[in-house]
């Protein structure tokens, strides 16, 4: 029986290639994030391996791994430069350097530009020669020297190149500080010692102009590196400084600190590691339906061979292992032409997100052992799985009744198929309904449960489904093509079974695309009903990545001509009872000035000590006006009295404080926007212009109108919207070719029946017609059955988070539109393979074929 499957392998190896086709675009999915993303992990090992100290002494508050973290603010406390000294007279340390770590800086390009702004940060730092946890100095000057005086900076090369600076050039730089402005010479380049920057820019000071930008120039650091003496470990000089420090500080050692940090990289790219999982999954689900379709047509053209080898002995134990032993050699052929294409696919993931910042292109891919063997499993299991029916299918054929030429579907397989489906769509809609009904991630999680079910449901009563839309089509063909559209729809209705599982690939591709298209569409909506109702200002003055810039901006803008009210915002984030909440600090007047809040309780004008919450907040918290809530920030803990609540709106956070309350938080001041409204008469083009010369120095900001704000708002959701297109082209792509599949293996099936036709008078043209016709009704029925159940998904996804600020549901029609007549299209191009070899086929050869 291994002889005769393997040579049943051999014979029809190219029946078999489009099915491991798409186990080889699944797995490369699969394995080309898996490389991308250890790549990711590797390059920040190496950065952080070469960057921290034995011991590091910081503020307290900022543990990175497991506690608090403080991703918005910008600490404002500081160590004095007095312990430095105190610290390297230790027991067991043999030196200690202090580190101005600084945040909010960006370096401008030539051409008047920000480099990068997108993706990974720029590290600012004060140079210096300490060594880190390995021995080898943290940081090396590759070329030039490093920053010794005021006025002079080093830069890592590829940053500096793409911002048009070479050495000797004077570099253009903004903090988000006092000090907005910065000009520095540039006089070295520098990297670290561990390699990579993930795209980050790395700038560096000397240490008296670093604490003059970033520290108000005192004589303070951030943080301070500690080396161990030769046979002290990294505990025990921790142990010997920790009676030495002031308070609010604390030692870690460098293992401490770089667990915490790898920590922080791990669970960013177990969030990104999913994202693409996910899609590489719908990718599989996808070229499963293929390989089900595939290797039921091969059992059904096989049956005569299968009972004679039944006749012959074989068990049918033995049949569904031949089956089953055929789908084990696709599953290893395509893993492992999967795991070498899912290199160039990390390679182009590597590039694509360098686009957004975040430049992996110095580090050499990472390919680990669990990469291939995660690979291997997932591709050989699925293949079996999807085979596994058929073959039981295979098993059951009777020796003398699969002698005769009808191998159609029993209509009981369609009855249990159509019950199963109902109970699913049943079980689909209760699930939906209940989380709808719900709140949280547990009312999420039943919708999406339940949009699960229903499409596995559709996809289970698909063969009935299909029939009403394909007898439609065909009505559309007889009246357009006659006969041969007469032809073409009775081939599609022959086995509504096959023509719906493969029609079921494409629909569940195009259900997830009309899902976040209507998604998208909603949320667009939502903008624009929200910025036209809450946006009074006349411009906003913001970061378009949401970066704090300086406060003294808000200055400039109040000496324009014609402004007669500005109203800053900086958002700052802290937590109440555990309950992480973001905060809109400003001047509560001016907010109330500009913008239309609508207080339930108090009013605008909060004083110091205040705090005004959003009434859902304030109604998860359980407290009301005149309570007192605590706001712990890294510092410490702000206690303050609630003075009002206010409905939900997009202009400010969830809580509004005065300024007063950053100060006390030790959080550094920096605004994240500024309101502005216009004198009455003045001319608002004319103040948009004036508003634009004021900040054009300060390419960190944009100033936008209404119309302006809502279009970057429209484009950010767009922008997704098109990566989440890509990433499900490569379900729709294997959809594609299960339609390609099964054409071909219908057309080698019906050789005879070809033939036959041909010799009749149907002509070569009309043949491919009729081919062309079949395939276009196979991709409209999956574009029909996706889009009706992506309307539905959109629908009930909009619902479940319109308390999340997506209101308004809207539908993009014309978006639909077009993806039907893709479809059709997609139809088309995929029938010119099989209809070009159904009409090269000898009439006389194909009579005689058995």
């Amino acid at each position: 029986m291994l002889r005769v499957t393997l040579r049943n392998l051999l014979a029809r190896k190219v029946r078999l290639v489009l099915s491991a086709f798409a186990i080889v675009l699944g797995v490369a999915f699969l394995s080309g994030s898996l490389i991308f993303t250890d790549t990711m992990g590797k390059s920040f090992d190496n950065i952080v391996s070469g960057s921290v100290s034995d011991v590091s002494v910081r503020l307290t508050g900022l543990d990175l791994g497991g506690g608090f973290t403080d991703a918005v603010n910008i600490d404002s406390r500081q160590i004095p430069a007095s312990l430095v000294p105190t610290l390297a007279a230790a027991p067991g340390v043999a030196r200690a350097d202090g580190s101005v770590d600084g945040q909010g800086l960006f370096v401008v390009k030539k051409n008047g530009k920000l480099l990068g702004g997108t993706g990974a940060p720029t590290l600012a730092f004060n140079y210096s020669d300490a060594p880190n946890a390995n021995g080898d100095r943290s940081v090396l000057i590759a070329q030039g020297r490093e920053p010794s005086g005021p006025g002079e900076v080093a830069i890592d090369e590829k940053s500096a190149t793409s911002a048009g600076y070479a050495i000797g050039d004077t570099v253009d730089m903004i903090t988000a500080g006092a000090q907005p402005k910065v000009e520095a010479k540039l006089v070295g380049y520098a990297e670290f010692a561990g390699g990579g920057l993930a795209g980050a820019s790395l700038v560096f000071f000397d240490t008296s102009t670093a604490q003059d930008i970033f520290l108000d120039g005192a004589d303070a650091f951030t943080s301070i590196g500690l080396t161990a003496k030769p046979g002290f470990s990294q505990q025990q000089v921790v142990d010997a400084i920790e009676p030495l420090l002031p308070q609010d500080t604390e030692a870690i050692t460098g293992k401490k600190a770089a667990a915490e940090i790898k920590s922080i990289v791990d669970t960013a790219l177990g969030f990104l590691n999913t994202f693409l999982l996910v899609f590489a999954a719908i990718a599989l689900v996808v070229g499963t339906f293929l390989i089900i379709n595939t290797f039921s047509i091969l059992v059904a053209q096989r049956s005569r061979e299968l009972a004679l080898l039944r006749a012959l002995g074989a068990s049918r134990r033995q049949v569904t292992r031949s089956v089953l032993v055929e789908a084990a050699v696709v599953g290893l052929l395509g893993s492992t032409l999967g795991l070498g294409l899912g290199f160039g696919l990390a390679a182009g993931l590597r590039a694509l997100f360098a686009n957004f910042g975040l430049d992996l292109t110095g580090s050499p891919l990472v390919f680990q052992t669990s990469t291939a063997v995660f690979a291997y499993v997932v591709g050989v299991l699925v293949t079996m799985f999807a085979a596994y029916l058929p073959a039981r299918r295979a098993s059951r054929i009777a020796p003398v009744a699969a002698m005769r030429d009808d191998i159609a579907l029993p209509e009981g397989s369609i009855r249990r198929r159509l019950a199963i489906g109902v109970g699913l769509a049943i079980l689909g809609a209760v699930l939906m309904t209940t989380g709808l009904m719900g709140s949280g991630s547990s009312g999420a999680t039943q919708v999406g449960l339940g949009i699960f079910a229903i499409l596995i449901a559709i996809a289970l009563m698909s063969p009935v489904l299909a029939v009403p839309v394909l007898v439609l089509m065909g009505s559309v063909y007889v009246r357009l093509f006659g006969t041969v559209g007469r032809l073409a729809t009775q081939n599609s209705l022959r086995n509504p079974r096959r023509t719906a599982a493969t029609a079921s690939a494409l629909m569940i591709g195009l259900a997830l695309v009309t899902t976040m298209s209507v998604l998208g569409a909603s949320i667009n909506k939502s903008i624009d009903v929200g910025v036209k109702k809450e946006f009074t200002s006349d411009y906003l003055v913001s970061n378009a990545i949401g970066q704090p810039f300086s406060p003294t901006i808000a200055g400039d803008i109040k000496a324009v001509d014609g402004v007669r009210t500005v109203a800053a915002t900086q958002l700052v984030s802290a937590e109440i009872d555990g309950d992480r909440i973001n905060i809109s600090a400003g001047d509560s007047r001016a907010l109330g000035q500009i913008f239309d809040i609508d207080y339930l309780t108090g009013g605008p004008a909060l004083q110091d000590g205040q705090l005004a919450l959003v009434q859902d907040k304030a109604d998860s918290l359980g407290v009301a006006v005149g309570d007192t809530v605590t706001l712990r920030f890294a510092a410490g803990t702000v206690p303050l009295t609630v003075s009002g609540t206010y409905t939900s709106t997009y202009v400010v956070a969830s809580a509004i404080t005065p300024f007063s309350t950053v100060a006390a938080g030790k959080v550094q001041r920096a605004d994240s926007t500024i309101a502005v409204n216009a004198d009455d008469g003045v001319d608002q083009v004319a103040l948009g212009k004036r508003l634009e010369a004021a900040t054009l120095a300060f390419p960190t900001v944009t100033v936008q109108n209404q119309e302006e704000f809502a279009q970057a708002q429209r484009s950010q959701v767009d922008q997704l919207l098109y990566l989440i297109y890509a990433l499900l082209g490569l379900a729709i792509i294997i959809a594609v070719l299960g339609i390609v599949n099964t054409l071909a293996l219908s057309v080698i099936e019906r050789t005879r029946e070809v033939g036959l036709l041909r010799a009749v008078g149907l002509g070569r043209g009309q043949l491919r017609r009729m081919v062309r016709l079949e395939a276009i009704a196979i991709a409209v029925l999956g574009a029909l059955l996706g889009i009706a159940a992506g309307l539905l998904f959109g629908i009930v996804l909009q619902q479940a988070v319109a308390d999340q600020g997506i209101t308004d549901l809207a539908i993009p029609w014309t978006r639909l539109a077009v993806f039907v007549i893709v479809a059709g299209l997609v139809g088309v191009l995929a029938a010119v393979l099989p209809a070009r070899r159904a009409a090269k086929l000898n009439v006389l050869r194909a009579i005689t074929t058995e």
